[in-house]
Parts: C-alpha cells; structure tokens; sequence
C-alpha cells in the first residue's frame, strides 16, 4: 500500500506544484472538483486504498461510494469528507455530474496557528472513524460560502491570507465534527474478504529487503490494523476465519520466510539481518527465529 505524497497527488492531475506555495507555513491549495475530473476521467489508480501525505476536507456534489477496509458508504447527493494520512481510503464516482471544492494541506500548515491545534488529536481525524458526513442543502450552501471565501484569498495578495485560511480551515473542521457521520454505513457481505486481502497485500509490500538499511515499517499485528483502520482483535478475527491463522503467526511466517533468504542468499551479517527486519538486539532475532524453525540462525546459514 503506498502512500501519495504532495507532489505525486499534483502529478495524478497534470498539474505542477505552484511555485513557492506556502513554503514557510506547510502546504496548502484548494481546487474545483469540475476543474479536475475531466483530467481523471480515464485514470484508474493503481492501487485502491492508499494512504496520502497530507490532510484533505472536501465538499463533494455527486453520487459516490468511499470504501474503507471493511465499511463502504453510499453517498446519494452532497458530502463533507475529511481524510487523514493515516487512513487509507478509496473514492468512487458513481455518475459524471460530480462538482464541489476540497483543499489539501499538511499538518505543519495549521502547526502556526495561535489555538495549537493538533490535527491528530482532533475527534474527526481519529482512527477507526468515518469523517464522511452527508449533507442537507441548507448546510451546503454554509460550507459552500467558506470554500468560496478560501478560494477568494488563495488568489488575493492579502499579506496575513494564510493566517486568515488558517481560520476557515479550523471553521471547516469544527462544522464537520458538529455533525453525524453519513447513515448509509454498511459492512459489505465481502468485508471480511477485502480486509484479509488488503491485510495480505500490505504485508507483501514490505518484501522484499534490499538493503542493509531497509527496515520493516510494519512489525506487529496493531501496526497492520491501524494501517488498514480496524480494530486490532477485528483483524485478528478475520484472518482466523479466513486463514486459519492468528495475524501474529501470519506475519511471523513471513519474517520467517524472509529470514531465511537472507541468510542463504546474502553476505549480511546476522546482526544486520536482524535489523532490517525489525529486531533491536540480535537475541530477540535469534530467540525468534529458533522458536520459528527450531535451529539458530547461524546454523541455518551452515
């Protein structure tokens, strides 16, 4: 699962990054839903529920689906969304007349203002929630006013514009968390298979370790559950009934798995090994990989 970065998200719509936009301060931009669809019409992503670098809220007219990792809403007209880099989400346009605003930023952007906020301490961009809300037309055209307001000073040569976007961005925030998560919430009658396919696919896009200084970014089963926003015993339940193992033994097979091709197949010492695959001291690899294959490391390499 790979996570979009600021300037890939300006590749995906053919758009350079502005020049010098919000350098000091964080990034930050707002964009017409309409100005961009056309340029994304016939773009598929490449892989459905990734992870972005950076904070986006969006005002979305449209019939849409979002899927989660085992939740799926139906939005039928008008949505406020908030998305997190922490979250991995995917976004479905279900008919062509799809318009509204959204902005990006990341967290340094709103580290300036004087309230302190801490995005990640805010209840709307907490895990395991759904920052999805649908909309009735009167709180449209509240939040369409703020966007408008947005979009006025991001073109404006006000010297304090940013302080004062700063302010309609909070604004936006504190709407959405003032309103109840869109209704339409379901768990798919596949939920159970999507969340031990994504599962097992973000395991394997940790394999496989190309350098001595690669480490595992994911090492244990709430690693994985956070990523893919489930509860940790939710996962743990689900790869049980579909594999017949725990989460923990499944990723132990596969640090296993790859254990043993680094030893085989590469010069690294044992201590480096160890590392790359997540393990502090060189005991706690050697402990772990006895208690896997019942023969030490060192021997295994013999």
């Amino acid at each position: 699962m790979e996570t979009i970065s600021v300037e890939e998200f300006y590749q995906s719509i053919s758009t350079l990054i502005p020049a010098g936009l919000s350098k000091e301060i964080g990034h930050f931009n707002i964009f017409r839903t309409e100005d961009l669809v056309s340029k994304e019409t016939d773009k598929k992503p490449v892989m459905p529920y990734n992870r972005r670098a950076y904070y986006k809220i969006g005002l979305i007219h449209g019939k849409n689906i979002a899927e989660y990792a085992d939740k799926v809403i139906d939005i039928e007209k008008n949505a406020l969304i908030f998305a997190t880099p922490k979250i991995p989400y995917n976004w479905l346009p279900q008919d062509t007349d799809q318009h509204g605003s959204f902005c990006i930023f990341t967290d340094e952007f709103l580290i300036k203002n004087k309230s302190g906020v801490v995005l990640e301490d805010l209840p709307i961009f907490q895990p395991g929630g759904v920052p999805i809300f649908e909309l009735t037309d009167e709180e449209c055209l509240e939040l369409t006013a703020i966007f408008n307001k947005i979009h006025k000073e991001i073109s404006s040569d006000y010297a304090y514009k940013y302080d004062l976007i700063r302010n309609y961005v909070l604004e936006l925030i504190h709407y959405g968390q003032k309103l109840q998560p869109a209704s339409s919430l379901y768990p798919t009658h596949n939920a159970s298979a999507r969340v031990s396919s994504l599962f097992i696919e973000l395991l394997e896009r940790q394999f496989p370790i190309e350098s001595q200084h690669q480490k595992l970014a994911l090492r244990t089963a709430k690693d994985y559950a956070d990523r893919l926003s489930v509860h940790v015993n939710h996962l743990n339940k689900v790869l049980k009934e579909n594999t017949g193992k725990t989460t923990t033994e499944i990723i132990s097979s596969r640090i296993t798995q790859e254990a043993k091709i680094l030893l085989k197949q590469t010069d690294w010492n044992i201590s480096e090994i160890a590392y790359s695959l997540g393990f502090e001291q060189l005991a706690h690899f050697s402990n772990f990989f006895r208690k896997q294959t019942s023969i030490a490391p060192n021997l295994f390499r013999a």
